[in-house]
């Protein structure tokens, strides 16, 4: 049962970074890619039904893993205390930058909203991905199941580590890089007209960052931990993610240089997927690698799940709560399909 929850909570986790990654992406590249305050409106009309449901996918995760791994929800919630802080505020930036750009007049408080927003969802977008480097690097987790990282100490991977060092830095920009590359693809399929082709450029410009990012982080990571390599010598179908990854890392260029928006988006969402499935598979049944003893005093799905029996039962309920969340998700992406104009005059919600 543990094995079953470890990939629901990837799941979900995945699920999280697919949906509110392209509305993180579009909070990240709407200054540059629109050029006035209508094509801006548009922008954030594309995300303006949706980003908020999107985020609900991030609670949910965090609950299922209380539930089902509460070793390492009280580890992880304790030893990244600052940083889960910072991101909350992040957080609540965004949703303030997008609820009150439309309901505060004047010519400055929507200048500074959209500041606000494309602030707060390119350091939401680094600190995502320094998190996933502190697990994939572990964390000086000790015989007690504690441990404490400040935000930075000396940049080194190794030794007293902090938050922030070289390599998590590394894994945070490819992610700011990803999730940009991401709200593109959204971008693409969700505008028309002159922001349209100026979403298809600025997809085919940051495809070579993302392409370069994920080769160097890819290297470093194996050579930092090349314990990572053991499930998939293990278990050669499991190359069947990184396969997925690239396969989508490619369709993305080759759909946005014929022009095809849905698919290419479709491209970037398996991308994303194939890349957290594959950090997955690697990290295996470890959930919280200690860097003082990965052995001993790391998490592992083992002794971080909770008993049997409740989870067992919780299945059942996570079942139907998920068949409800997929369909009122779907329904709502149904309900808005389509694409906005910069020339429209309706809006949601006051955007």
């Amino acid at each position: 049962m543990g094995t079953v929850w470890f990939w629901l909570v990837a799941i979900m986790l995945a699920g999280y970074v697919v949906l509110d990654g392209f509305d993180i992406g579009v909070g990240i590249l709407h200054l540059w890619i629109a050029r006035d305050d209508a094509e801006r409106r548009a922008v954030i009309r594309s995300i303006g039904p949706v980003w908020d449901g999107n985020e609900v996918w991030l609670i949910a995760a965090g609950g299922t893993l209380y539930f089902a791994f509460p070793a390492l929800y009280a580890t992880g919630f304790s030893g990244f205390y600052l940083p889960l802080i910072m991101v909350l505020w992040l957080l609540i930036l965004r949703g303030v930058s997008l609820e009150f750009r439309g309901h505060v007049g004047g010519h400055i408080w929507p200048i500074l909203w959209d500041g606000c927003f494309a602030l707060s969802s390119i350091l939401l977008a680094i600190f995502f991905g320094a998190a996933l480097g502190n697990v994939v690097r572990g964390v000086p987790l000790d015989a007690a199941g504690r441990f404490f990282e400040p935000l930075w100490t000396d940049f080194q991977p190794r030794g007293q580590t902090g938050i922030l060092d070289w390599y998590t830095v590394l894994v945070g920009i490819a992610a700011l890089a990803a999730l940009a590359l991401h709200g593109a693809a959204w971008l693409a399929y969700k505008t028309e007209g002159e922001l349209n082709e100026r979403a298809f450029h600025c997809l085919r410009t940051l495809w070579w960052p993302v392409a370069l990012l994920t080769a160097a982080i890819t290297i470093v990571t194996f050579r930092l931990e090349p314990w990572l390599l053991w499930d998939f010598r293990a278990n050669p179908w499991g190359f069947i993610f990184p396969v997925l990854a690239i396969a989508g890392l490619l369709g993305v260029m080759w759909f946005a240089r014929d022009g095809h928006d849905a698919p290419a988006f479709g491209a970037s969402c398996a991308y994303l997927i194939g890349m957290l499935t594959s950090v997955t598979f690697g990290l295996y049944p470890n959930v919280l690698p200690s860097s003082l003893s990965p052995i001993h005093f790391g998490l592992t799905v083992s002794n971080a799940r909770a008993a049997d029996y409740g989870l067992k039962i919780g299945l059942v309920w996570w079942l139907i709560g998920m068949a409800l969340v997929a369909g009122y998700t779907t329904f709502v992406y149904r309900s808005f399909a389509g694409k906005v104009s910069a020339t429209d005059t309706e809006t949601e919600e006051g955007y």
